[in-house]
């Protein structure tokens, strides 16, 4: 035990005694509180939406059910959480990966509709297997083509779900 360790369980025994870390905030903690505060944002959102009943739900039921269980969901892990490291002691090991994935959300919000659902899933997979992976060309190419062209087909052609198509109907 260092001695932070020693003078933390010093000033709450009961915390110490109980096996968990005290009087610090943890990544539970922050997790949770952000999955509370996305579950009130998304209650908000769907206020204006009429609510139904029970027995015949409206468009705005299924949202604030699903708000109010991210709610409690966040309420209990900030409230069970704190076997996590400190907040301080995280590391953005995976940041690298995490801007690349938003950035090429951020991509596809921008260009589906002018390049088209294949065209679009093409790239972002080129760039997340090739740019950020450093895969096998060969394999990229192929995981990415067939990937593409592979969940068009399942969707547009066999589900029958309008997808958007880019230059030369691609």
């Amino acid at each position: 035990m260092t001695a932070r360790e020693a003078e933390e369980a010093a000033t709450v025994p009961e915390a110490a005694e109980a096996g968990r870390p005290s009087g610090r905030l943890r990544i539970d903690h922050v997790a949770g509180a952000a999955l509370a505060l996305f579950g009130v944002a998304v209650a908000w959102e769907s206020r204006s939406l009429p609510l139904g009943s029970l027995s015949e739900p409206g468009p705005g039921y299924a949202p604030m059910v699903l708000a109010a269980a991210l709610g409690l969901f966040g309420i209990l892990v900030i409230a069970l959480g704190g076997g996590s490291a400190g907040w301080r002691e995280l590391r953005w090991g995976e940041g690298r990966h995490a801007a690349a994935i938003f950035a090429c959300c951020a991509f596809a919000a921008a260009f589906l509709e002018t390049l088209g659902y294949r065209l679009t899933v093409l790239a972002i997979l080129l760039f997340l297997l090739g740019a950020v992976e450093r895969r096998r060309p060969l394999t990229v190419l192929a995981v990415s083509f067939g990937l593409s062209w592979g969940s068009y087909w399942l969707f547009a052609d066999f589900l029958k779900t309008p997808l958007p198509l880019g230059p030369w109907n691609l």
